[in-house]
C-alpha cells in the first residue's frame, strides 16, 4: 500500500504554473480528494498533510526544498514514520512523455530529474513508485532547463490537468496497494471516436418516396437501345450507290 505521496515542485508564485509544478498540481488535487489539509512542517521542509484512513494513516508532502533537495524533504518523514521505499508514490513532470500521457512504474532511473535524483540519493534506493505526467521536449536538450520553468500553453496545460484528474480516480487503488489495477486505470487509452454516421432520411420523405412507383417506358419516349439506331433500318431505294 502506498503510504507517503510526494508531489514535486519548486515553492514560490513564480513557479505555481510552470511545468516543473505538475507534481504539485497532483498533490493539491490529492488533498482535496481526501479531504485533507496541507499544512507547513518544519521538520519535513514542506507542507504535509495526514489523512487517517481505516487502513491507518497517509501522508502527503510538497516539499519547499526546491526541487534539487527535495530528498532533504521525504527522507526525514519516511524514516520517523517508517515507511519503507516501495510504500512511497512520487508524482512527478516528465519531460519523455508528450502531455496528454502519463505512467505508473516502479523503481528505475531519474532521467535526469534532479528531484528523483535527490530523493534517491537520500532514501538510499530508487526502489519507490512514480507517477510521471508528461510535459513534452523542448526538442533541444539545451533548452530543458528554460522549458521546465514556463507555463504551459492553455492547450498543454488542459492535457496535464486531464491527466491529474483521470488519475486521480485511480487514488484509492493507489492507496490500497492494488499497483496492478490503478495501472491499467491510469495507462488507459480513451476510446476512439466513432465514425459520423451517414445523414438518415427524414421518416416522412422515406415513406413517400416508397410509394412513388419506378418510371417506365412511354410510346412518346420509347427507351432505345444502345447501339441501335433510332430511324431503323434503312428505307428500300435509300441506299448509297456502290461505288
Amino acid at each position: 500500500m502506498i503510504r507517503l505521496i510526494v508531489g514535486l515542485g519548486n515553492p514560490g508564485a513564480e513557479y505555481e504554473d510552470t511545468r516543473h509544478n505538475a507534481g504539485f498540481w497532483w498533490v493539491d488535487g490529492a488533498v482535496r480528494q481526501l479531504k485533507g489539509s496541507l499544512v507547513h512542517d518544519p521538520k519535513y521542509h514542506g507542507f504535509v498533510a495526514r489523512v487517517n484512513r481505516p487502513e491507518g494513516p497517509v501522508w502527503l508532502q510538497q516539499p519547499l526544498t526546491y526541487m534539487n533537495l527535495s530528498g532533504k524533504a521525504v527522507a526525514p518523514l519516511a524514516r520517523f514514520f517508517k515507511i519503507l521505499p516501495d510504500e512511497i508514490l512520487v508524482v512527478h513532470d516528465e519531460l519523455d512523455i508528450p502531455p496528454g500521457q502519463m505512467k505508473l512504474k516502479k523503481g528505475g532511473g531519474n532521467g535526469g530529474h534532479n528531484g528523483l535524483k535527490d530523493i534517491q540519493a537520500q532514501l538510499g534506493t530508487g526502489d519507490f513508485w512514480r507517477l510521471r505526467l508528461g510535459i513534452g521536449h523542448p526538442g533541444d536538450r539545451n533548452e530543458v532547463a528554460a522549458y521546465v520553468l514556463r507555463k504551459p500553453p492553455a492547450a498543454e496545460r488542459e492535457l496535464i490537468e486531464k491527466n491529474v484528474d483521470d488519475s486521480l480516480k485511480a487514488l484509492d487503488l493507489l492507496l490500497a496497494g492494488e499497483m496492478d489495477k490503478a495501472m491499467i486505470r491510469i495507462h488507459a487509452k480513451p476510446p476512439r471516436p466513432k465514425p459520423p454516421r451517414p445523414p438518415q432520411l427524414n421518416p416522412l420523405l422515406s415513406s413517400l418516396m416508397s410509394k412513388v412507383p419506378a418510371a417506365t417506358p412511354s410510346p412518346s419516349n420509347p427507351v432505345i437501345p444502345e447501339g441501335v439506331n433510332p430511324a431503323g433500318p434503312a428505307a428500300a431505294g435509300t441506299q448509297e450507290p456502290a461505288e
